[in-house]
């Protein structure tokens, strides 16, 4: 059978340009390398917990269009994002904030906090920072930095925060507020009944085929529909002939506990460098669970390899470089339309990833907003 679109991925952006495409009439072809659809929104269901196989996913936006949209397959929960920071057994609020300053120096006032934030920052005497450690310091002192900041992000990179670019911490998020919600955005929620039904619900009546390596027939895919909606990673379309992009990965570990509550919140951080893993995820919070059993994730950062899913684009100037370089080659094709989070090279948000494929729909259907 022929098709007017074939969708290379069923993650968000292939499912909504999938979804918006067949509203406007045309055919579409889902087709995806796993054996379920979804990609990292995927909820496996255990002891009738929804559990976020490929790591927690919690939907945040400003944009209406956007809530509402989402909404209209699904109805989201007000679950509210305020994960905790657990470093060497002590428990700190995040995102920082007057909770957090309390934890640390007793201080009750913003005024205090200001003061003692300013007081360690003005002894290290950093003008020029030359390294992710300076820039963290030069912004939020040594004791934020110390406990919450530099474990967590050398084990999520994998290497000394002195051997990192300072341009990745451009800023901290710092609130002189009693306020633990993690985002600042308006809208804030949980898909209730998992994320899978938002897939379901945007891929409803599509045809879709499972377990499919893309580029085994890559030539015969194509060929059977008039557009491609590429989702994969671009370099691995293009055979990598200008070179392997880059990413960082990530190992999860997926326990069942024969109890209740095991740590009493979706998120905790790990922000020790000692400890392993960045994070332990409860997902019955997410949904406020009541289940007599519950599961949980240690989250592991990882060097990437072909081997394993590429979950973030290391986004320094080599590798921009190369994405560069694809980039071109991809403006010039005329059937093929690259969208998402590793045929774009970038991170996204999955409010961004919505509005980036809606946006791809207009452009592509040339319809004015």
């Amino acid at each position: 059978m022929q098709y007017d679109y074939l969708i290379v991925g069923s993650g968000l952006f292939g499912c909504v340009f999938a979804h918006e495409a067949k509203k406007r009439g045309k055919s579409c072809l889902i087709v995806e390398k796993r054996d379920h659809i979804g990609g990292n929104l995927y909820c496996e269901n255990v002891e009738g917990i929804n559990v976020h196989k490929y790591g927690a996913h919690i939907f945040h936006t400003s944009d209406k269009e956007i809530w509402d949209y989402v909404n209209s397959f699904v109805e989201f929960n007000r679950y509210t994002n305020s994960p905790l920071a657990n470093y060497k057994g002590e428990l700190y609020n995040l995102p920082f904030n007057m909770n957090t300053f309390y934890q640390l120096w007793k201080v009750k006032t913003p005024k205090e906090a200001k003061e003692k934030i300013k007081s360690q920052i003005d002894q290290l005497n950093i003008e020029n920072p030359a390294n992710l450690e300076e820039q963290a310091l030069s912004l939020i002192g040594t004791d934020i930095y110390e406990k919450l900041i530099k474990g967590y992000t050398e084990k999520q990179w994998g290497r000394p925060a002195t051997n990192l670019p300072a341009f990745i911490i451009k800023r901290l998020p710092v609130r002189f507020t009693f306020d633990n919600n993690y985002f600042n955005d308006k809208y804030q929620g949980i898909p209730i009944g998992g994320y899978n039904k938002l897939i379901e619900g945007l891929v409803k009546d599509i045809d879709v085929e499972l377990d499919v390596d893309f580029f085994e027939k890559k030539e015969q895919w194509e060929a059977r529909a008039q557009h491609v909606i590429f989702t994969g990673k671009i370099d691995q379309y293009y055979d990598y002939q200008f070179g392997r992009l880059e990413y960082r990965s990530l190992d999860f570990e997926h326990t069942t506990i024969d109890q209740e509550n095991y740590q009493g919140n979706a998120v905790v951080n790990y922000t020790e460098r000692e400890v392993p893993y960045t994070r332990i995820i409860e997902h019955k919070h997410f949904e406020f669970g009541t289940q007599s059993k519950t599961v949980i994730t240690k989250e592991y950062p990882a060097d990437w390899d072909s081997t394993k899913e590429p979950y973030y684009p290391i986004n320094n100037d080599a590798n921009n470089e190369i994405y560069k370089k694809y980039k071109a080659l991809a403006d010039k094709e005329d059937k093929i339309i690259f969208g998402g989070r590793l045929a774009e090279y970038k991170y996204y948000d999955m409010h961004q990833i919505v509005g980036s494929a809606l946006k791809k729909v207009k452009d592509h259907f040339k319809e004015i907003s």
